[in-house]
């Protein structure tokens, strides 16, 4: 029976594994910035807290897309467990550097999802993935950009309170 379910789901077996890891890492990015949340809100950032709340839910949002896509081509969609999740942090902007680490991190990921479909010549999830290659181009640009503020503002004096206030305003223009 299960040789028949796999002729019918339209993706290698493989390729669903690295989808279910990477269904695993959304889920854990949530997680971690539902953490830099918390953090930032218990050191009075409410800016940035709000900043990682709404990452959060794009991080949730981007889990249910691969967890979809998996059930729509006929596969086996796996909720993941997540733990591990980092809560305290030494400095604020050692919050901002995780967040840019875990950014990278998943754009290195679907990265390596699209080559193994490549390599297959799986070209219906390569174009699913497209979506997910340009949103981590904005990921990573706010990232980086939210790190920045520190060198542009720095910390000294209301420096902190200054970056908490912008991180919100950070914007990306893909046209640009």
């Amino acid at each position: 029976m299960k040789d028949l379910i796999r002729v019918k789901c339209l993706i290698s077996s493989e390729i669903e594994g690295l989808l279910n890891q990477q269904i695993k890492k959304e889920a854990q990015s949530s997680s971690a910035y539902l953490a830099m949340a918390s953090w930032c809100d218990r050191n009075g950032f409410d800016g940035s807290s709000t900043y990682f709340f709404k990452q959060a839910e794009e991080e949730r949002m981007h889990q249910m897309k691969f967890f979809k896509y998996i059930l729509d081509m006929g596969g086996t969609a796996i909720s993941p467990d997540v733990n591990g999740i980092k809560i305290e942090y030494n400095s604020f902007k050692e919050v901002f550097e995780d967040a840019l680490d875990q950014e990278i991190s998943v754009t290195q990921s679907i990265k390596n999802i699209a080559a193994r479909c490549h390599k297959e010549q799986d070209y219906v999830t390569l174009e699913f993935l497209n979506w997910f290659l340009k949103e981590q181009r904005e990921e990573e640009y706010k990232a980086r950009r939210a790190l920045e503020l520190f060198e542009v503002i720095g910390e000294e004096g209301t420096g902190r309170w200054q970056i908490d206030k912008h991180v919100c305003d950070i914007k990306y223009d893909s046209e640009a």
